[in-house]
């Protein structure tokens, strides 16, 4: 019989906000570990709000509007009430279904196109809005400062007209260096392992990671970081299962 509880005695370092992690706080504790969560980046506007505000002026003039995060929503979304406008988005796009829920939270009724389950990240949404026809289509990519250069050179290259501004910026978070003296580090962006590798000491870069998708695992394997366990699919459950895995793996030597 599998250990029910085989992160037991691990200390297990989540990168996000406390509120914002808490069902993957619990299922972690649920499974013996004892959980420290903390954000490690924080949204800020961007440095120029102008471009957003210029394009969410023209919102019903994009056939879609691409999201990436669930703060790209957010920022729009404030930006929109900032300005007093109330227009709706002809169609959305969104990398995963937390994002899409986000999405559909913000602008309800309003359809909304996800990649497959097992593609949530922006190359497998980068496919899908060519499979459905890109070319001579508008689209509105409200993006982090530190997005990676995928969707909006591939629609261009498929025949779409792109205007891509930023939404927010990432910054790191105050504070985000504490508990590091973890078994365990799990990371969500590469926004995330890049403000790990920032403030963490040399140590702090030997300690395993955990990561949510192949985007972030690539991030955090270029930065040097022992990723030892990757959710497949990208998204909590497939994380946690990823977690005890590893976990259960480390039995004997625990």
């Amino acid at each position: 019989m599998s250990d029910p509880a085989p992160l037991r005695g691990l200390r297990v370092r989540v990168t996000r906000p406390a509120a914002q992690a808490a069902p993957l706080v619990a299922a972690l504790e649920a499974l013996g570990a004892s959980v420290f969560a903390g954000a490690l980046i924080e949204i800020a506007p961007p440095d120029d709000p102008a471009p957003l505000s210029a394009a969410l002026r023209r919102l019903r003039s994009f056939d879609v509007v691409v999201f990436t995060s669930a703060n790209a929503v957010a920022a729009v979304v404030d930006r929109l009430a900032q300005l007093g406008l109330r227009e709706q988005p002809r169609a959305l796009a969104a990398v995963g279904d937390a994002t899409a829920a986000a999405a559909r939270e913000a602008f309800p009724g309003i359809e909304t196109v996800t990649p497959p389950f097992d593609a949530f990240h922006a190359e497998g949404l980068l496919a899908v809005l060519r499979d459905r026809g890109a070319a001579g289509r508008r689209f509105l990519l409200p993006l982090s400062d530190r997005a990676r250069p995928v969707l909006a050179p591939g629609l261009r290259a498929a025949g779409a007209e792109v205007e891509a501004v930023v939404a927010y910026r990432t910054v790191t978070a105050a504070g985000a260096a504490a508990g590091a003296d973890c078994d365990l580090v799990v990371l969500a962006s590469p926004s995330a392992v890049q403000a790990w590798t920032d403030v963490v000491p040399a140590e702090g870069r030997r300690v395993p990671a955990a990561v949510i998708g192949p985007v972030t695992e690539a991030a955090a394997r270029a930065a040097g970081l022992p990723v030892v366990a990757v959710a497949r699919p990208s998204t909590r459950e497939g994380l946690v299962e990823a977690i005890a895995a590893w976990a259960r793996g480390l039995a004997p030597e625990r």
